[in-house]
């Protein structure tokens, strides 16, 4: 039955960034203790427990009924954005740190959009190419910049490589599946792509001579529940519903949208974490929200 909700992939973009955004706060938690392969495996593994129960609530049928090319689409978008992107995420981080890695993610946005425009041949107005650029600078507003100690310029190199090439695996996993996500079932896809995720981190993991301490440090006591409610927030309802804003909007439109979980962090980190809250975040508040009501109202 269509549905029938005035902007509800814009709604829905905007509440995965919201989702996301709390799942950060814990992951923030749990990444003290936690190896990132290791959540990385955790987080897929219980959003895909979670899916079966979901599915069968839904009449959703567990074996999916799909044509073998678009379960291969579906399973190599979900292999290229939660396996290959996450991991090449983790390998930059440990490179840049935080703040440049943050940068690095805000390509996120124009990449998708350019891809959305060359191959999905959709279309932007000018006012929202005002309201994008407004949530970019917001961005940059809310980002300290900062090197990690005695870091060689091969590192940096190499690590802001690894980071643009993350960001490229999840852009074009979007891209791939975007003609079949209007014909097939939101909670179908996400499952197979969460299926292709855990798969591709495992085969990661089976190859380290750590495997046995990564998976152990997910699974220990201590940080136990942060993993949880990160899996819970950000893998099983924030990715669901990110997906269903590109179903239900233009890539282009979502894109910016979803960049909005970095406002977002900083706003829970304040409510939850205690985190200060100065003038130029205040500032990047005002930004975003301009600049998502410019895209949204385009």
């Amino acid at each position: 039955m269509p549905i029938n909700f005035p902007f509800l992939g814009e709604t829905l973009a905007l509440l995965s960034a919201l989702f996301w955004a709390l799942a950060v706060i814990f992951f923030k938690k749990s990444g003290e203790r936690t190896h990132p392969l290791g959540l990385n495996f955790f987080k897929n593994l219980f959003a895909l427990i979670l899916f079966l129960p979901t599915l069968i609530l839904l009449g959703e049928p567990l074996v999916p009924r799909v044509s073998l090319s678009e379960f291969a689409l579906f399973f190599l978008s979900g292999l290229l954005g939660m396996s290959i992107g996450d991991t090449l995420f983790f390998a930059s981080l440990n490179r840049l740190g935080a703040g440049i890695s943050a940068i690095i993610s805000y390509t996120y946005s124009p990449l998708l959009i350019g891809l959305s425009l060359f191959f999905l041949k959709e279309n932007l107005r000018l006012i929202q190419i005002l309201g994008i650029i407004l949530i970019l600078f917001a961005l940059l507003l809310t980002t300290q910049i900062k090197l990690p100690e005695k870091v060689k310029k091969r590192t940096l190199l190499l690590g802001i490589a690894l980071g643009l090439l993350s960001t490229a695996a999840t852009a074009i996993g979007v891209i791939l599946i975007k003609p079949l996500l209007a014909k097939n079932s939101l909670f179908v896809v996400t499952a197979i792509r969460l299926f292709a995720g855990l798969v591709g981190v495992s085969f990661f993991i089976l190859f380290l001579p750590n495997r046995k301490e990564i998976i152990k440090s997910a699974f220990a006591r201590k940080g136990f529940g942060y993993n949880l409610g990160g899996a819970i927030f950000g893998t099983y309802i924030a990715l669901t519903i990110w997906l269903g804003g590109m179903k239900f909007t233009p890539v282009s439109i979502a894109a910016p949208l979803n960049q909005l979980s970095n406002i977002f962090i900083f706003l829970l980190a304040a409510l939850i974490l205690k985190e200060p809250f100065n003038r130029e975040r205040v500032f990047a508040l005002i930004f975003a929200f301009i600049g998502a009501l410019l895209v949204i109202i385009g």
